[in-house]
């Protein structure tokens, strides 16, 4: 009889815990987690593209060398504006904190102006335009202007929903008690010239 006893209360007692995380789940318990989750996976592919781009320049860069040795000012600039930018360095932690976001992004924004001209001036070597390392190049760097930008875009929104989760009901409920510790994350706003990717000229 005692062990019957033990074993119902042993069942009811899974029973309740099971229906309590099911009541937690469906009044949205999760989602501020969840969305947490998505917007550092998402700024994880911000990173990932960026790291591609900064990977690519110096091969860039060596190829424009060879056939545009005057023009020391513009591969200068991008050199340095590239180790600016690999060395402003932010991680998943500090995404609440608007100063270093935007630091991260103005290091981005400089080396993106800096490609931009670089690219510009292959109008003045015909040479270099019909370099097939320089084409492969290019289209490589085309492609990650635009993988950034999807990256951006997509980042952009996971941080939307995560703060709109922290900001509005029932959200803001859970955010008051089981996940106080949890801070809106900055937005990351690009500026006008950096959304558009540098320009390809032939």
């Amino acid at each position: 009889m005692t062990g019957t006893r033990s074993i119902s209360s042993s069942f009811l007692s899974r029973l309740a815990t099971a229906v309590l995380c099911l009541g937690l789940a469906s009044c949205g318990y999760n989602n501020i987690p969840t969305l947490e989750e998505q917007a550092k996976a998402k700024w994880g592919d911000v990173q990932n593209n960026y790291q591609r781009r900064a990977d690519l320049i110096p091969n860039l860069v060596a190829t424009v060398q060879g056939y545009a040795k005057q023009e020391k000012d513009v591969l200068t600039a991008v050199v340095e504006a590239r180790a600016k930018a690999t060395q402003t360095r932010i991680d998943v932690s500090q995404l609440t904190d608007p100063e270093k976001v935007k630091q991260f992004q103005d290091a981005q924004n400089q080396l993106s102006g800096a490609l931009g001209r670089l690219i510009a001036i292959s109008e003045n070597y015909p040479d270099l335009k019909s370099n097939q390392n320089f084409l492969a190049m290019q289209s490589q760097l085309e492609g990650t202007e635009n993988r950034i930008t999807v990256a951006r875009r997509d980042y952009i929104e996971a941080v939307r929903a995560y703060n709109t989760e922290l900001r509005t009901f029932p959200g803001m409920l859970w955010a008051m008690t089981a996940f106080r510790s949890n801070k809106p994350m900055a937005e990351f706003t690009a500026s006008d010239t950096a959304q558009t990717p540098p320009t390809v000229k032939f």
